[in-house]
């Protein structure tokens, strides 16, 4: 069995539908309320790192917060310290779930992509 660390905000359904996806396929989540307790600069910095995604793949680009703070027009003369900071301030900034078993990263929820990185446990 694989324990998966998952950073979700338990109201949002995509998140609902990825941690269910992740049970039916035999794995054990350890679920992080990603609003509550945002990862730290240190485990995003490590999160990416394993996504192999830039960083800009980790905001919530239609989210409530990130148009709040105007940051489709400020994101790209942000400092990657700058950037981390914010996403670890600000667990909505977030684009969630994220999935990480300590190898591999998924942000997002895409079965196809789910079952290719989190098929059966």
């Amino acid at each position: 069995m694989s324990n998966l660390k998952v950073y979700q905000y338990p109201k949002c359904s995509t998140c609902r539908s990825a941690v269910k996806w992740l049970k039916e396929q035999g794995h054990e989540l350890t679920l992080q309320h990603i609003a509550e307790q945002p990862p730290t600069v240190e485990e995003l910095r490590e999160l990416v790192k394993h996504s192999g995604l830039p960083l800009k793949k980790f905001f919530n680009t239609s989210g409530e917060v990130y148009r709040e703070l105007g940051l489709k027009d400020k994101l790209a003369d942000l400092s990657e310290d700058e950037q981390l900071a914010l996403l670890s301030g600000n667990g909505m900034l977030i684009k969630r779930p994220v999935v990480s078993d300590g190898k591999q990263v998924t942000v997002g929820f895409q079965a196809g992509q789910y079952d290719e990185v989190w098929g059966r446990a």
